[in-house]
């Protein structure tokens, strides 16, 4: 089962500033990864103030950071063994998603895009929504770190 925690450990965002605020997820062995994950999301955009959102561009916004939670905890479901945590870290214009899983491949958008086709719109999604995304590798064993950026509403 899943553990909820917020903690002062450093999330950095891209350009080297660090989350004000920063929640943990454990997700190792949790049925229901995607939806705990979202509910985890969309509680911590409560308290930081993101929701309830009082016009259609703050929705908009955390619409997208819950969608991008969905897609790249639904992508380590699928390829990499499942998540083994998220981590959110919120700046004054940026939030910062990161999913920490044991899997070796690496997630792309599907090249080309097929709009049409079932599947594969994962990361084609997280790239169009954020304003980067990328992987760490974990330097001292198996898995990564799958992070994304989005852009905190005005």
């Amino acid at each position: 089962m899943g553990t909820a925690a917020e903690s002062a450990e450093s999330v950095t965002a891209r350009k080297g500033r660090p989350m004000r605020q920063v929640r943990r997820l454990r997700l190792v062995g949790a049925s229901g990864a995607v939806p705990r994950a979202r509910d985890f999301t969309r509680q911590a955009l409560h308290d930081w103030g993101w929701l309830p959102a009082a016009t259609a561009d703050q929705r908009a916004a955390a619409e997208d950071v819950l969608l991008v939670v969905s897609e790249l905890v639904t992508n380590a479901c699928l390829h990499a063994n499942g998540p083994e945590e998220l981590r959110i870290g919120a700046g004054p214009k940026v939030l910062r998603l990161e999913i920490v899983d044991l899997g070796s491949g690496s997630p792309s958008p599907r090249t080309p895009h097929r709009a049409g086709r079932p599947g594969g719109h994962g990361m084609f999604i997280v790239q169009r929504l954020c304003l980067d995304w990328g992987v760490v590798r974990n330097a001292e064993g198996p898995g990564k770190t799958v992070w994304a950026e989005l852009a905190a509403p005005n």
